[in-house]
């Protein structure tokens, strides 16, 4: 399952990035404020976003507004310090398909996770995207070339999922490392170049022909249609 993590406390962030993944064995992206929160969700394919309801830029509550009225259909969890009944309710005509206060255990939020999981969302992005003669299964996480698979790792696939989604626009390093490893990663640029030069390899055809740009000084771009 994939999570989307909204929470811009970053040693509360850390911690449920680190239990949810170790856990419950999701992939978990998170984001320290509202307007990433509203980009990802928007740009990437979640199961489940878990949304604070106090951030900046863009609160939870908003977030969940603005996602409901383009008809998003996926669960949405509000993680607030306010516990009133009137509080709760608003979140939930929000939109909001549960609400968990602060502090709270992991075990519960765990628990609910699994329900929601049960539950029957709307559809997601598309299962497979095609571009030139690749395919890449979503669902599988399998990328293949005239119907043969070619191996990705889970970071070279988390990669390529990202560049699918900013297809012509010029992504930084920082973008980039910041998605994959998440914020407050000690990885550097350098790990970024390597991941990088490892699915170019594994994309570009023989004739030299790259589908991966490097933008000197600044990051990469990917061209769906090279």
């Amino acid at each position: 399952m994939n999570i989307l993590l909204a929470e811009d406390d970053k040693k509360l962030g850390k911690l449920v990035k680190y239990m949810l993944e170790r856990k419950g064995g999701y992939h978990v992206d998170w984001v320290e404020n509202g307007e990433d929160a509203l980009s990802y969700a928007c740009g990437s394919a979640y199961d489940v976003l878990i949304l604070d309801w106090m951030m900046p830029l863009m609160d939870g509550v908003d977030v969940c507004k603005s996602l409901r009225s383009s008809n998003y259909g996926q669960a949405i969890v509000l993680l607030t310090a306010k516990d009133s009944l009137q509080d709760k309710i608003y979140g939930l005509d929000a939109g909001a398909d549960d609400y968990l206060t602060k502090p709270f255990e992991m075990d519960e939020l765990l628990a609910r996770l699994r329900v929601l999981a049960r539950r029957n969302f709307a559809p997601r992005q598309l299962d497979v995207v095609r571009f030139g003669s690749f395919a890449l299964n979503r669902t599988s996480r399998q990328l293949s070339r005239d119907n043969a698979e070619i191996q990705l790792s889970p970071r070279e696939y988390q990669l390529l999922d990202f560049f699918l989604q900013n297809s012509g626009n010029v992504l930084t390093r920082e973008a980039i490392l910041n998605r994959i490893w998440g914020l407050g990663s000690d990885v550097s640029y350098k790990n970024v170049d390597v991941t990088v030069k490892m699915l170019r390899d594994k994309l570009d055809d023989s004739a030299g022909e790259t589908i991966i740009q490097s933008i000197r000084g600044v990051g990469y771009r990917f061209e769906m249609d090279a």
